[in-house]
């Protein structure tokens, strides 16, 4: 059996799509990780201003979602979210103080 590791990520919404579709894409994929593991925290970080322009772009909707999955996951959650249209940006990682608290017992 395969044991749940601790991930984080960070996804940009496209923010000139209409409120309504930017809730749509939010809800899809914390619905899509909650299916495939355990959801802990989602941070909602609104519109900001992006470090550089991303397809003439200067402004995203920020979302972090931290949550516990098995190994296999995080590579299924990028390669969606890479095909899904509204979805600028994105990074999974496996959270760090976890391999720490691992190493430790």
């Amino acid at each position: 059996m395969d044991k749940q590791n601790a991930y984080e990520t960070l996804f940009i919404i496209d923010a000139s799509l209409s409120e309504d579709a930017i809730k749509a894409l939010t809800d899809k994929f914390t619905a899509l990780i909650a299916e495939n593991g355990t959801v802990s925290e989602v941070n909602e970080w609104g519109k900001r201003r992006l470090a550089y322009p991303i397809d003439d772009k200067e402004e995203g909707y920020y979302v972090l979602v931290n949550f516990e999955a098995k190994g296999d996951f995080p590579a299924e959650l990028e390669r969606i979210f890479g095909i899904t249209e509204g979805i600028m940006r994105s990074v999974v990682i496996r959270r760090e103080e976890t391999k720490k608290a691992a190493a430790e017992a």
